[in-house]
């Protein structure tokens, strides 16, 4: 796809489609107002005989002639006075889905136009940046093992219109942002989506080399579970024990800001599938584990982004990948083992493996003396019971990275909820046989708060921030598959770090 600026007044487009807002009070305004005149009040036609009423996401196209554009696309935007960033979202992804079932190859949005000032360099950068991000959204498909799910798109080129006003940068800097971060996404639900007797801990380590080689202020170094023995790493190691497939710990390192700059540290966990070990899951749902390397797919995805936009900025992305599966040689309940770090962990639960592998990528990722470490991991079912698919759940030990964060979720509609890390919590993981364990031992409530304080104690005295994704990785039912979140917030919070 073709994203660009269209600075030519409305009367002299030239596209195939024309994206015009409509609200549910029936009142054009700016673009909507303009070719409603021009093509006879058509659009109050439609609106009076209620063949559009602006309810959010509902579309209409329209044909014209004698035009520079062949059709009006109207897409419903709501109540004009709760019009936001998420109805706008909603708005644009209504609109493309329906163009793309179409033959058009180009389309020019004026959704804001009357709405919002494009030339202010905030609301410029946001408006373009969704309307990329929106179109890879709906563009996205998974056809690796499904060849049927393939549709041709003849959309090649999508424009946002200012109504003949002069395009500032800051709306050329949202499309080409918006652009890289639409294609990781996407990379990031394409590995979620594939099975995992595809997508292993190897193929994670592919994905990664592929990006790596592309970019020359990046750098790939892979751990193999030899190396990971010699430098103490057991607890990843208890996950792992049950599988032939071989463990990863992934190390990419994106070295483009002064060389004064500590790097900002991303783990992601990546088990390409849990079975819960020894400590067995039900069978029932138990595919849907494939998705538990959400983590470690938006890592990746991560430095995807950050290298196609060369951003200036230091980064290391660790990724532990590994599958969690029984066997005569898995770790059992009870058995104690020591971690990198030195501290050992009475493993009272296999299925609570995702910390087990983050305690020792944790405890390794403090070797880059960073200058902050953010953990993604869908890691507790007791965040999607808190939290539901809406909002992720965020631990920290710094006030100021929780603060950043929760903005940068607010920003991009990828939002998180913070949850308290206080000792009430820390005190439920004592362990009367080894430095902690990796459940609760003193009541079952707050499972995502006690992993959060669990993932805690491998971070030294670094400000860290952990997102347990598990109830936004993936959505369930007939739209089953990788969201991608949380991309969006993520992204949002390198590129605002790139700027310090």
């Amino acid at each position: 796809m073709k994203f660009a600026t269209n600075n030519k007044k409305i009367n002299e487009i030239k596209s195939d489609c024309l994206m015009i807002s409509v609200f549910d009070d029936g009142k054009l305004r700016g673009a909507g107002k303009l070719v409603n005149t021009a093509n006879g009040k058509l659009i109050d036609d439609l609106i009076k005989n209620r063949d559009i009423q602006g309810k959010i996401g509902q579309t209409r196209i329209i044909p014209v002639t004698g035009k520079t554009y062949k059709r009006i696309v109207l897409v419903g935007c709501g109540k004009y006075e709760d019009f936001s960033q998420k109805h706008y979202r909603k708005a644009l992804i209504s609109a493309l889905n329906k163009i793309s079932l179409t033959n058009h190859k180009k389309v020019v949005s004026l959704i804001h136009d009357g709405v919002d000032k494009i030339d202010n360099p905030k609301k410029a950068y946001r408006l373009s940046r969704v309307l990329a991000e929106s179109w890879h959204s709906i563009s996205y498909q998974y056809t690796t093992t499904k060849e049927s799910n393939y549709r041709k798109l003849s959309l090649k080129k999508i424009e946002i219109g200012t109504n003949g006003k002069k395009a500032i940068k800051d709306l050329k800097m949202g499309l080409k942002h918006g652009d890289a971060i639409g294609n990781a996404t996407q990379l990031v639900r394409h590995l979620g989506d594939l099975p995992a007797n595809i997508c292993t801990p190897s193929y994670l380590t592919s994905m990664a080399r592929k990006i790596v080689n592309k970019n020359k202020s990046a750098s790939l170094k892979i751990l193999n579970e030899a190396q990971m023995k010699k430098l103490g790493m057991n607890s990843l190691l208890s996950v792992t024990a049950g599988a032939s497939e071989p463990a990863k710990m992934i190390i990419a390192e994106f070295n483009n800001g002064p060389k004064s700059q500590k790097p900002i540290a991303i783990v992601g966990k990546g088990i390409t599938f849990d079975t819960g070990g020894i400590s067995l899951k039900p069978s029932n749902k138990m595919d849907e584990m494939k998705y538990d390397m959400c983590g470690a797919s938006t890592t990746i995805g991560l430095l995807q982004m950050v290298t196609e936009l060369n951003l200036p900025i230091n980064a290391v992305f660790v990724v532990p990948a590994c599958e969690n599966v029984p066997s005569s040689t898995a770790t059992k309940p009870g058995d104690i083992v020591k971690s990198m770090s030195g501290k050992t962990i009475e493993v009272l639960n296999t299925d609570a493996e995702g910390r087990l592998i983050l305690a020792d990528a944790l405890t390794y990722t403090q070797r880059f003396k960073p200058k902050l470490i953010i953990d993604m991991a869908t890691l507790t079912g007791a965040c999607v019971v808190a939290l539901g698919s809406h909002h992720s759940g965020l631990m920290s030990n710094s006030d100021q990275l929780a603060n950043q964060l929760l903005q940068c979720g607010q920003s991009t509609d990828d939002v998180t909820w913070r949850l308290p890390l206080t000792e009430e919590y820390a005190n439920q993981i004592v362990s009367n046989f080894a430095d902690v364990a990796n459940i609760s031992t003193r009541g079952s409530g707050a499972g995502t708060i006690t992993a959060g304080c669990f993932l805690q104690k491998f971070v030294g005295e670094h400000d860290w921030a952990h997102i347990d994704i598990a109830g936004v990785a993936w959505a369930e039912g007939t739209n089953k598959g990788a969201t991608g979140r949380p991309m969006g917030l993520m992204s949002e919070f390198l590129i605002n770090e790139s700027k310090t």
